[in-house]
């Protein structure tokens, strides 16, 4: 059968066959349910990949999340993220009436009626977002979680022009698109990365037929990576930590402390001024984003005191222990969990919901830290000058 959004491939005697979805469209779901009929393929290939596989097939199961083991992980900012995705898919189902995903669903489905070997073709997405992670900085870090967080909050409608660039789009790039305009270097590892491991998964799959169900921005890339040999294990590597945000975060913490040895060796009273305002500016700010987070009155305390410490040790994080501090007087039930998808829907559910109150005070907890360091390390500079 022909149609455009159909591409056709042969290569070492093996057919391929690229259905590019729109990941809200109805239409879509309607044709990858007539390819595959009609096709009888040995395999077919879905964008996704085993989380997200899971979360279609059994619902998120966010009541299994081991909340503590996400703090200590250091995953609490890739929750986030996901919980946007899924906040994002919620907001586009309820305006435009559709199941977003709806033609991977079908794909799965089909592939089950005729026979054919499921392949989980895309890349795991805490890989991605790991490798997009690695790639932007600190600050590109806070503006990608204040992005994040923007998202999740939107009330805004869905426009007709947003909606059409949908249709060219997967979900994970509807909800980043914005960002990677602004890192444009983030393309590599959120589209071109991912279409060669897709089309590596696709030329992999078994049998002489194979249909791949896609979001139609990654078929031009396929078409051209499928002639080529992508190393897997290469492209799902977690990138290797760089020194120099280690040198620099030792660094500050060693100048401070000797800046305000020394000043205290010359200047007692001034080393003791300097002191506590690298007390009271790192503690203040850290506990201020707590309590913006409705932190528990303990959790805003442990912020208040771990801060001025964490900020001097680049290993430590004052969202660490004041998240876990949270997490213990106020300990999220399956009740949270399972209202996790519907909660982010909104600020108020955003906010009540147990879970994502113990996200947003390590997140705010350690960004007040991280302010407070600036302030505090330019207050301790200037007192040394000014006491020199």
């Amino acid at each position: 059968m022909e149609n455009e959004n159909i591409t056709r491939i042969v290569l070492d005697e093996k057919e391929y066959i690229l259905i590019g979805t729109a990941h809200v469209s109805k239409q879509s779901a309607e044709l990858v349910k007539e390819v595959i009929e009609a096709e009888q393929p040995d395999s077919v290939c879905v964008e996704l990949d085993q989380p997200r596989y899971q979360s279609i097939m059994e619902g998120n199961k966010w009541k299994d999340t081991d909340i503590f083991k996400v703090i200590k992980e250091k995953k609490a900012s890739l929750l986030l993220m996901n919980l946007a995705i899924s906040s994002f898919q919620k907001r586009m189902a309820k305006q435009l009436d559709i199941q977003p995903g709806q033609e991977m669903i079908q794909g799965i489905e089909s592939a089950k009626e005729v026979g054919a070997k499921l392949v989980l073709a895309d890349r795991n997405i805490q890989v991605t977002f790991s490798r997009i992670w690695h790639q932007v900085g600190f600050w590109g870090k806070m503006q990608l979680l204040s992005q994040v967080i923007a998202s999740i909050f939107s009330k805004e409608s869905i426009t007709e022009e947003e909606l059409e660039k949908m249709k060219s789009q997967d979900m994970i790039n509807s909800v980043l698109n914005e960002f990677t305009e602004t890192f444009p270097r983030l393309k590599k590892p959120l589209i071109d990365e991912r279409d060669q491991y897709l089309a590596q998964k696709i030329k992999k799959a078994p049998g002489k037929k194979v249909v791949a169900v896609l979001g139609a921005a990654h078929v031009p890339g396929i078409k051209e990576e499928i002639k080529k040999e992508h190393d897997l294990k290469k492209l799902t590597e977690l990138p290797p930590k760089s020194k120099v945000p280690q040198i620099i975060g030792w660094s500050i913490p060693i100048l401070i402390v000797a800046i305000i040895a020394f000043t205290f060796f010359s200047d007692p009273s001034a080393g003791l001024h300097q002191t506590i305002s690298w007390i009271l500016w790192t503690g203040s700010l850290s506990a201020i984003a707590t309590a913006i987070a409705f932190g528990h009155p303990l959790a805003i305390l442990t912020s208040f005191v771990a801060a001025p410490m964490t900020t001097l040790n680049p290993v430590l994080a004052s969202g660490w222990f004041a998240g876990i501090v949270q997490a213990y007087f106020s300990r999220p039930n399956v009740g949270d969990f399972e209202r996790l998808t519907e909660d982010v829907f909104s600020v108020k559910g955003f906010w009540n919901n147990k879970v994502t109150r113990v996200l947003l005070v390590v997140v705010l907890s350690n960004l007040g830290s991280s302010v407070g360091t600036f302030i505090a390390g330019a207050d301790v500079i200037r007192l040394f000058f000014k006491h020199i």
